[in-house]
């Protein structure tokens, strides 16, 4: 009688309804495979390999927008389509941390690809002009020039001045 009640036991806890959700705390982007302008998530481990036990509705924030996903197989599309090449911010939150992403997607002739940014070079970059602007007078104008261009090429192809900080914060807290 004792083992029956274990089985019923261990049959309840075992049950779909109690299973725990795996969290996602990595993840790849890459070009959806219908080719219809859409990008796929791939849930990964730490070393970039795709977890094939994902499943169900997880909460991304792309670009400031949050978005329902459904992952099944550990793959989810986004349902935006992307009509030229933009910067993209994928956002993930769980409770073991918030699990970030910019990308810079090219669109070329229907195909996408997606490049991967690191937040270091949103400061790097910057911080090197205008170090080179100080370092040589005369190079303050081409600077002043060469930011301005960054800030409009950033600012035309999807990356507003909030993003652009909260990428920048969360690659920092990454680091920490």
């Amino acid at each position: 009688m004792r083992q029956i009640y274990l089985l019923l036991l261990l049959s309840v806890f075992c049950s779909p309804a109690f299973a725990q959700k795996a969290d996602i705390n990595n993840f790849i982007v890459k070009e959806s495979l219908l080719k219809n302008s859409k990008l796929a998530i791939i849930a990964a481990d730490s070393l970039d390999n795709p977890l094939e036990k994902i499943n169900g509705n997880y909460t991304f924030t792309v670009s400031g927008f949050s978005q329902p996903l459904r992952f099944n197989d550990g793959v989810a599309i986004l349902p935006l389509q992307l009509e030229r090449s933009t910067f993209v911010y994928i956002k993930h939150q769980n409770e073991t941390g918030t699990h970030s992403k910019l990308l810079y997607v090219y669109k070329k002739e229907g195909s996408l690809n997606p490049y991967t940014i690191n937040s270091m070079w949103l400061i790097l970059f910057p911080a090197i002009i205008v170090f080179l602007a100080f370092a040589f007078r005369k190079f303050i104008i081409a600077a002043v020039i060469i930011l301005v261009i960054y800030i409009y090429f950033n600012h035309s192809n999807g990356l507003n001045l909030s993003t652009f900080f909260e990428t920048i914060f969360d690659g920092l807290k990454a680091m920490f």
